[in-house]
């Protein structure tokens, strides 16, 4: 089932017995070397990186550590950038095609340099202006980051018990069909939303958060966008504990809060936000103030 690049790519991020760079990926790097053309920052087992003077904050020096993101540049050379693509290493987006050559389509991904697609990587063969939603992986002949339109080689088609129904996921819109969308859940696993689970149109490339609603007996996926409230509040009052731990204790989500704002945030209606908060209330979990909610200090110590 694995495309012959999918283990090189998961490799990168494990074998962690040395310090690692992550080449397509966000690794914060110390600067070491400072010249008129840029600065070097210390990149471990792939030695010393240079950063175009062009992307170096002001003021930057030796022994500060940036968060960078670390390609190829034409050259075949190493260079980090403050700058962030629309999609790194592992994931998939929508992008849009800026030209075609012989060695096939470069994609615009927010960096100087565009994102290949070689030809052996197209389904169908890509067209200049026209968008198609593509996996990054690192090419493990060349070392380089490159784009591929084989969705199928990336995912699998069955949770193979990893998933849990009830469980929150992100979802990235790929393709339409007569039941639904096809969706990919976690930048692992194809699962399918049905029509009657969504109240307005979508559009491929989105990516947003969702819950698994069942695992059926082949193993494959159904998506929903919300849970059933009656059912379920106990899974819901768990993503907003989860939420207020990420945000030190503390969100701007009130009973005045629209529904955009609340299915934006959390991926669940107004009236099961508003049910699962009065349960953690009751529970004296959170507090409910004008501005927000949050944690009670007890509980808040307890699980710091």
């Amino acid at each position: 089932m694995q495309h012959p690049h999918f283990q090189c790519t998961f490799a990168l991020f494990f074998n962690r017995d040395v310090f690692m760079t992550d080449i397509g990926r966000l690794n914060r790097l110390k600067v070491v070397k400072e010249l008129d053309f840029g600065v070097y920052l210390d990149g471990g087992e792939l030695g010393e990186i240079l950063m175009p003077i062009r992307y170096v904050p002001v003021p930057c020096n030796i022994g500060d550590e940036l968060e960078v993101f670390i390609y190829r540049d034409s050259e075949d050379r190493l260079i980090a950038t403050t700058e962030r693509p629309i999609a790194m290493v592992g994931e998939f987006a929508m992008l849009k095609v800026v030209s075609v050559n012989n060695m096939g389509a470069f994609l615009n991904w927010g960096l100087m340099k565009d994102l290949l697609v070689p030809f052996g990587e197209q389904k169908p063969r890509m067209e200049e202006d026209k968008s198609y939603v593509v996996r990054i992986y690192i090419d493990e002949d060349s070392d380089r980051i490159v784009g591929s339109a084989r969705l199928d080689d990336f995912l699998y088609r069955e949770s193979e018990g990893e998933l849990k129904e009830g469980e929150a996921v992100t979802i990235f819109i790929a393709n339409r069909s007569e039941l639904g969308y096809q969706v990919i859940v976690n930048d692992t696993y194809w699962g399918l939303l049905h029509h009657n689970e969504v109240a307005r149109p979508l559009s491929r490339g989105q990516r947003m958060p969702g819950f698994i609603k069942k695992i059926r007996d082949d193993g494959r996926i159904d998506i929903c966008l919300h849970l059933q409230a009656s059912e379920k509040t106990d899974d819901i009052s768990q993503l907003i504990m989860r939420s207020l731990r990420k945000n030190d204790g503390f969100i701007p989500t009130t009973d005045k809060s629209s529904p955009e704002e609340i299915q934006q945030r959390f991926g669940i209606s107004k009236k099961m936000y508003k049910k699962a908060v009065g349960s953690l209330y009751r529970k004296k979990q959170i507090s409910i103030d004008t501005d927000g909610i949050r944690l009670q200090e007890d509980t808040w110590a307890m699980k710091k």
